[in-house]
């Protein structure tokens, strides 16, 4: 989808990073879930990719410290996928689940 949509082969390698990422996470922490891919409406005159990840897991139970620097993980983390793309939201109940939306817009 990033190649038809003109995205340079560096940010390609991003978006795909970034969903190998999430998709490790949802296999680690949830044991199941969903990725879904779209296009997204445009930022000013470029379009980007929406990455929506979600599971019904634990949850995340302090996101903001998941996401600062010196967290240790044995991987990426979310913290890299939001190095990775250009926006992300993590929304996360304990017991319900995590859902993560990221954008990469084409430069």
């Amino acid at each position: 989808m990033a190649a038809e949509m003109g995205f340079p082969l560096a940010e390609r390698a991003m978006i795909a990073g970034a969903l190998s990422e999430l998709a490790r996470n949802i296999l680690d922490y949830a044991g199941n879930g969903e990725i879904l891919l779209s296009q997204s409406s445009s930022n000013g005159d470029r379009p980007g990719i929406t990455l929506i990840a979600r599971d019904s897991g634990p949850g995340i139970p302090n996101v903001a410290f998941v996401l600062q620097a010196g967290y240790a993980v044995s991987s990426l983390g979310l913290r890299g996928v939001r190095v990775l793309m250009d926006q992300m939201e993590v929304i996360s109940e304990i017991g319900k689940g995590t859902t993560v939306t990221a954008r990469k817009w084409r430069t």
